[in-house]
């Protein structure tokens, strides 16, 4: 599936509905627990109170298991709930399971990737190739503008 585009309607996911009337932060990342994920997942956890404030809900995507998760989350105090996607099904529907390659290796993988989704169930922003660093910032731009 190609990324969805912004105006288009976000693709289902289990628990999308409960969110209905809020903007979701809605990340992938690759992997819990390691460096890029966690500086990533440690910057929208410091500035979770601020993206609240702006009347949106993170959620974080991966392949991960949910006893991964949970390690994860304990492990960083992390605010925010992250959905197991093990069958790669929501990272499919949102274009983000690729192809990549590393050290000439070609494997399949998720794109880090951030959609927001407005309260209507629209896509309002979608970050592609995203610089685990300083992301949150970015995110907090794009919510000030919605």
């Amino acid at each position: 599936m190609p990324v969805p585009q912004v105006g288009s309607k976000a693709p289902d996911f289990p628990g999308l509905k409960d969110y209905k009337g809020k903007n979701i932060v809605l990340y992938f990342y690759p992997k819990d627990d390691t460096p890029g994920c966690t500086v990533e997942a440690c910057g929208l956890r410091d500035s979770f109170k601020e993206i609240e404030k702006l009347g949106a809900v993170i959620l974080g995507v991966s392949p991960d298991s949910a006893k991964s998760h949970d390690k994860f989350i304990a492990k960083f105090q992390l605010p925010f709930p992250l959905i197991p996607d093990e069958e790669k099904k929501i990272c499919q529907d949102y274009g983000v399971w690729v192809e990549k390659s590393m050290y000439g290796k070609k494997y399949m993988g998720v794109a880090r990737t951030t959609f927001i989704i407005d309260g209507n169930g629209k896509i309002a922003k979608v970050s592609e190739k995203v610089k685990p660093e300083g992301h949150e910032k970015e995110i907090i731009e794009a919510l000030k503008s919605l």
